[in-house]
């Protein structure tokens, strides 16, 4: 594949692989008056927001820590400046409240003026930053708002006033802030000076890095997972993750340019920046259409212009993706194993590499995700396979950390389901990753109120070579009345390393899964998908359910309801408390009709929370029985409180993920709404792309008021 080497550059290419094996130099803490970035996003579009005199309230969960802080705005992607006339940062006290919100001046004064296409930073602001935990930056805008420089895909519920609004960037209280959206605007870094850091950490990636499928509003992208790994080092690293959904390393469209364009703006200048982690590539083989040839060049230029900056870079390998829609082929998967070879023996063009595709394949089937990695659409990982691509990369070669803890402890299963009052095995692992032995390890779970474990074996170890493990199974039983739904199971273990204690965490989110029971009056049930049940447990409801969808051309549902509930002038209210099992485009939330065992009756509407699509409302226009509109999108998350508001034959669906602010999702005139109709909570698994599944949808929370 390179051809013959003379033998200069075969005496190169071994002195690029000698040094690849020496570890990096030992990373010195960031010097007085140095900035080094805690957070970021690559911003990378614009739209007209068509909104007046208005905050908006940002939270941003950055890496390191520091004693002063700074934000960096960016005007990309537009052709006209933008005026901030008031901006403030402060810790976040839940929600979108903050806790004593500071002042923030630029160049001493209050308002600063963005250029078209430009950026600007924050004056120094003495502030003490904990690492890992949430910043809350506030922006308001005076006059009409022309225009969002934005990225999109956030994650994170972003808080606004209602248009007209005014200045509450200064505002403790989250009262005044009672709309929600996902993208980031204007913001895109916040940097930290005077922590214990050794520089910073560039992620530079897809939707995969941007956390796409992972927990929304749960800091559980890549990145993150790498933060708090890189959290127990002596000297540590601020992380930024510049992942953009659907970017590619080869070629760029407007608003989202190639890795390659954005390689001077989105990593070389970041503050402090040390090392880049490249995880890119499947764009350009799956739909892109690129060969292995053309991504590889692209990785040797990138490398290029990182090392002409002093700077590191890891590869981490191509993720599998058989299974995502048609993209995938026998060719395209020999074009990935290519890219993956070079990344694994680059033949020192990278510093590093961190097997991301051995982390989370199918062993069984390697062009595909291990089930307990899949969020379901086959390309990206849930949360699971986002910790492992964490745990994939060896801390040692990143070039800005010292003196982290050499021993992981991990849970599994991944995704525990128990029942109440029934004992369950759960795993915990130790195992040393260092290079030196480590002593006196203990492990602990950590477990919701009442429910106990026992260990089969005792769960203290003298000593643990490296590469040694310790595992211990536990019995762990929930109690007899606990809630249905995800509950946090946490494992901790403590040891001494070179004669000091250390310590590492892990957590998984254990289901506590309900056993079907009847349904009590004044409820009633009715299914058109196969496989319907449902629980009932002080309050809580339990749905499971077939069906191929939930839309215009099908009807497959379950639902629980009240019986002419809804009367002209009414609203309707659930919190979905979780949805699992199924495909990702599965649909929990709740409907409303003239007689809800035959939606052709009239008066039908329906307003869910799915993984794919996010929120979804839909209404019958015609009479016919068929949802035919619909409107949503956004990112999902649960809990979800969703309502809707009728109000003769016009609905209005809203949601929220605190029930303090508000999100309108749609308004719709349905004219066969007439005279009191029923309401209830209802799932569907459209489960067309996965036949015979089922999903099952909990709510915890369901009324109607006229």
């Amino acid at each position: 594949m390179f051809g013959h080497r003379r033998p200069a550059a075969l005496l190169t290419a071994l002195a690029a692989a000698l040094a690849a094996l020496v570890p990096a130099a030992p990373a010195a803490a960031a010097r007085p008056g140095e900035w080094t970035g805690t957070w970021a996003t690559a911003q990378h579009a614009s739209y007209d927001p068509g909104t007046s005199e208005v905050t908006v309230r940002i939270p941003v969960h950055v890496s390191a820590g520091g004693s002063s802080v700074r934000i960096r705005l960016t005007n990309g992607f537009t052709t006209e400046p933008v005026t901030i006339g008031h901006a403030t940062v402060g810790l976040r006290a839940g929600g979108s409240a903050v806790r004593a919100p500071r002042e923030l001046r630029f160049g001493g004064k209050s308002e600063v003026t963005l250029p078209a296409d430009g950026q600007v930073a924050s004056d120094a602001l003495r502030l003490s930053v904990p690492a890992r935990t949430d910043l809350v930056v506030s922006l308001y805008f005076p006059g009409r708002l022309t225009h969002i420089s934005q990225h999109w895909y956030g994650q994170q519920t972003i808080y606004w006033t209602a248009d007209g609004g005014g200045d509450h960037a200064g505002d403790a209280a989250g009262s005044a802030f009672t709309r929600t959206d996902s993208t980031f605007p204007f913001l895109t870094g916040v940097d930290v000076g005077g922590g214990h850091t050794g520089g910073a950490v560039v992620a530079l990636g897809d939707s995969i890095t941007d956390g796409a499928a992972s927990t929304s509003n749960a800091n559980r992208r890549w990145p993150d997972y790498l933060a708090a790994r890189l959290s127990g080092c002596t000297t540590t690293a601020g992380v930024l993750n510049e992942g953009i959904s659907g970017n590619r390393v080869t070629a760029g469209t407007d608003g989202n340019p190639s890795a390659l364009d954005r390689l001077e703006r989105d990593v070389l200048t970041q503050p402090n920046a040390r090392t880049v982690v490249l995880f890119e590539g499947v764009n350009d083989l799956s739909w892109g259409g690129v060969d292995a040839g053309r991504v590889i060049d692209g990785i040797k230029e990138i490398a290029r212009r990182v090392h002409e900056r002093g700077m590191r870079i890891v590869g981490a390998t191509v993720v599998p993706y058989r299974g995502w829609g048609d993209w995938w082929t026998e060719a395209k998967e020999a074009d990935r194993q290519q890219v993956n070879s070079f990344v694994r023996d680059s033949g020192g063009v990278l510093d590093a590499f961190a097997d991301f595709d051995q982390a989370v394949r199918d062993p069984d089937d390697p062009t595909r995700y291990a089930d307990a990695f899949d969020s379901g659409d086959h390309l990206h990982p849930n949360d699971s396979g986002m910790k492992a691509f964490a745990d994939a990369i060896d801390l040692t070669t990143l070039g800005a950390v010292r003196d982290c803890p050499s021993a992981r402890v991990r849970l599994a299963p991944l995704r525990p389901t128990l029942r109440p009052g029934v004992a369950t095995k759960i795993t915990s692992t130790v195992t040393n990753t260092g290079p030196s032995t480590v002593t006196r390890v203990t492990t602990r779970l950590n477990l919701p109120d009442g429910w106990s474990a026992e260990p089969d074996d005792s769960p203290r170890v003298r000593t643990l070579a490296p590469g040694a493990a310790a595992t211990v199974t536990w019995t762990v039983t929930p109690t007899t009345d606990a809630t249905w739904g995800t509950w946090p199971v946490g494992v901790g273990t403590s040891y001494r390393q070179g004669g000091r204690p250390r310590h590492d965490s892990d957590s998984v989110d254990a289901t506590v899964t309900p056993v079907p029971t009847p349904i009590p009056a004044p409820y009633l049930t009715t299914a058109t998908a196969d496989g319907a049940q449902y629980a009932h447990n002080d309050g809580r409801f339990a749905i499971w359910a077939g069906g191929q969808d939930l839309s215009g051309w099908k009807d497959e549902k379950a639902a629980v309801y009240l019986a002419d509930s809804v009367s002209p002038s009414a609203t309707v209210t659930a919190r979905v408390a979780g949805q699992t099992g199924s495909g990702p485009a599965a649909k929990a939330g709740i409907a409303v009709a003239n007689d809800m065992t035959a939606p052709e009756k009239g008066g039908y509407a329906v307003l869910t929370m799915s993984a794919q699509y996010g929120l979804e409302f839909m209404t019958d226009s015609d009479g016919d029985g068929r949802l035919d509109t619909w409107a949503g999108g956004g990112s999902s998350y649960h809990p979800a409180w969703l309502k809707l508001v009728r109000d003769g034959t016009t609905y209005t669906a809203w949601a929220s993920a605190d029930r303090a602010a508000w999100q309108q999702v749609g308004s719709a005139t349905v004219p066969s709404a007439s005279g009191d109709g029923d309401a209830g909570m209802v799932a569907s698994a459209v489960n067309l792309n996965y036949p015979g599944e089922t999903t099952t949808a909990v709510f915890d929370s369901f009324s109607t008021t006229r």
